[in-house]
């Protein structure tokens, strides 16, 4: 009787399906607020006066507190000590203070003429909010990818994560879709009420959280009436990273995951301008050409998952995805190469290219890491990643700034720079080739030590059932 509580909520289908919808939505509201200013760009140079450097700035705080203080490493400590439920609850309270910063930061006019430490005051404080909402963001990210290694270990793992990163997509999606609209409704431009409408939506996802902690406490209550099945998120130690750190397969999947985000993440927070500025597209609907590319993924990675777990072949499917986002990013880089509808095909191919390797990078990493380590071990993943949406944001503004300005116009009554994007297209396919090498490097290091990445996720239950005993 105990083994049959003990398998009736993991094993439910209702239960498990249930949890991933509960944290998919507030990671969808999440990365709502992620990408809210990513088609403002145009519209905080004219309303605010923000120059594409400092826009760089401020997209480059998102990495400020997990790279520098650590933040991350940290929170993926916390995860494997004390859980899912407590790390989870303080990394939605995070991204709430943190974009209320935010807001008030782009709404208010005290700050006006002032610089702190060299900075617009605007500028410093607006990405203080973002970098603290960033801690709670990538921390909740990590959480969430453990719950669902912990609801579907064995079962449809890269399905669960494709369908998770499928609804973090919506939000993408509708930030680069509906920001502008929302910027420009009721007939005044205020850049800060997108911000708003994303401070709601992140209240609502807190609470969904909390509705979640219910069902992963009683998850948690059944297993622990049974020695198969264990508690594994009390037995991390400290030493286990350095354990992590050693394994090569782990250092290949890390590099290629800040390389790939660094080609496509920060190539988003530009896209919309990149659409009115090289392919003419008017600023009211540009977000609608990238939002393409989310939306695509809401069918695709579910479905590349799917194939994952059932035929295998991981490492060839980053591969796969990695030669298409260099081919996406070489033709745009092609200045005779601007019509809309280039720019069309090749963002839903980038779509393609970024639905790959998501769907079988991270169901991959609990192959090579055991999963008492795996909260630390995606926590440094995404640490090294926040490197790149540091750092690559900054870059491609300062070059921005430099050497592509080609002249001026005006947009809805503001006048604003034009810009040439050859160069930042250039750098962007520049690590997809890196991109690349990391992943053919990954597919030979699984068929040197048998990670098993090439094989399905999909298991029969004795064998998970053996394979827990031996983790016990």
């Amino acid at each position: 009787m105990v083994e049959k509580i003990q398998e009736s909520l993991r094993n439910s289908k209702t239960a498990r399906w249930t949890a991933l919808f509960i944290v998919s939505f507030t990671m969808l509201c999440a990365y709502f607020l992620t990408d809210i200013m990513a088609p403002l760009a145009g519209l905080l140079e004219g309303q605010l006066g923000w120059t594409r450097s400092e826009y760089g700035t401020f997209t480059s705080a998102y990495g400020w507190f997990n790279v520098f203080l650590l933040m991350l490493i940290f929170g993926g400590i916390i995860l494997d000590k004390v859980g899912v439920r407590i790390t989870g609850l303080g990394a939605t309270i995070l991204m709430v203070v943190g974009t209320a910063i935010k807001y008030w930061a782009v709404s208010t006019n005290s700050l006006d003429g002032q610089t702190i430490v060299g900075i617009n005051a605007q500028v410093f404080w607006a990405s203080i909010g973002f970098a603290t909402f960033a801690v709670g963001v990538e921390v909740a990210g990590i959480t969430v990818s453990k719950i669902i290694v912990k609801w579907f270990k064995g079962k449809e793992l890269a399905l669960a994560m494709g369908l998770e990163m499928a609804m973090a997509r919506i939000g993408t999606g509708l930030a680069l879709g509906f920001s502008v609209p929302i910027a420009k409704a009721m007939g005044v431009i205020d850049v800060s009420r997108p911000v708003l409408v994303a401070l709601i939506g992140l209240c609502i996802g807190m609470i969904a959280f909390m509705v979640y902690m219910v069902l992963d406490k009683r998850l948690d209550k059944s297993e622990a009436t049974t020695a198969v099945t264990g508690s594994s998120e009390d037995e991390f130690k400290i030493s286990d990273i350095f354990k992590i750190v050693s394994n090569r397969g782990w250092w290949y999947i890390a590099i290629l995951c800040v390389l790939f985000y660094s080609a496509v993440f920060p190539f988003l927070k530009y896209a919309t301008d990149l659409m009115v500025n090289k392919f003419g597209v008017n600023e009211d609907i540009a977000g609608m050409i990238p939002m393409l590319l989310p939306f695509g993924n809401i069918l695709l990675t579910p479905l590349f998952g799917s194939i994952y777990d059932r035929k295998g072949k991981g490492a060839s499917i980053m591969i796969l995805g990695s030669i298409l986002l260099i081919f996406v990013h070489t033709m745009f880089s092609i200045p005779s190469l601007n019509n809309w509808v280039i720019a069309i095909v090749l963002v839903i191919i980038l779509g393609i290219g970024f639905s790959l390797v998501p769907s079988a990078m991270w169901p991959s990493v609990p192959k090579i890491v055991p999963e008492k380590r795996l909260g630390t071990a995606y926590a440094m993943i995404f640490y090294v990643q926040n490197w790149g949406l540091m750092g690559v944001p900054l870059l491609i503004g300062w070059v921005l700034e430099k050497y592509c300005i080609t002249g001026q116009t005006v947009r809805d009554g503001l006048t604003v720079n034009t810009y040439d994007y050859t160069l930042p297209m250039i750098i962007f396919a520049g690590f997809g080739v890196l991109a690349l090498i990391f992943a053919f490097l990954l597919k030979a290091e699984d068929k040197r030590k048998g990670y098993g990445l090439e094989l399905p996720n999909i298991v029969k239950e004795d064998v998970v059932i053996e394979s827990e005993i031996r983790e016990v």
